[in-house]
């Protein structure tokens, strides 16, 4: 390859390529669209979060309000009572009193929502349940021994 004469069809520099340059600057394109479609669609199928807006002591228990009803999961454990809601709200922890005797109750952000935790000196147990009331959705939470 020496020179610029031509043998047998070769050349010293390359041909130009006949592949359009056009072909990934419009897979590129594809791939942004598909992405941005994704995560809308995601945006709209996803659960919206409940907000916890006040929890108020009454005579043997609690009511927790919320702006919506909220998953629930609960459970005794060990003389405690625990339930799990899937919800925001801000930490929270107050006492009330259970035939005389003091009860602490806690609210606390977890990673799966919001953990209310009511513990005394001695064994606890408890019922819960949930119902649409003036537009928002309270939970009464009633304890015994």
């Amino acid at each position: 390859m020496h020179g610029s004469r031509h043998e047998d069809d070769e050349h010293s520099t390359l041909e130009p390529d006949p592949r359009s340059k056009a072909w990934p600057r419009v897979l590129f394109s594809l791939a942004i669209v598909g992405l941005m479609v994704g995560l809308m669609i995601g945006r709209l199928t996803a659960p919206e979060e409940h907000v916890l807006e006040r929890v108020e002591v009454v005579q043997d228990g609690l009511d927790l309000w919320f702006d919506d009803e909220p998953r629930l999961r609960g459970e005794n454990v060990d003389g405690t009572l625990a339930l799990l809601f899937q919800a925001e709200g801000k930490a929270q922890q107050g006492q009330l009193r259970l035939q005389g005797k003091p009860v602490g109750w806690r609210v606390r952000k977890s990673e799966e929502g919001l953990l209310l935790t009511v513990v005394a000196a001695r064994p606890l147990h408890g019922e819960w349940a949930g119902a649409k009331e003036a537009g928002r959705w309270r939970v009464q939470v009633r304890l015994h021994e």
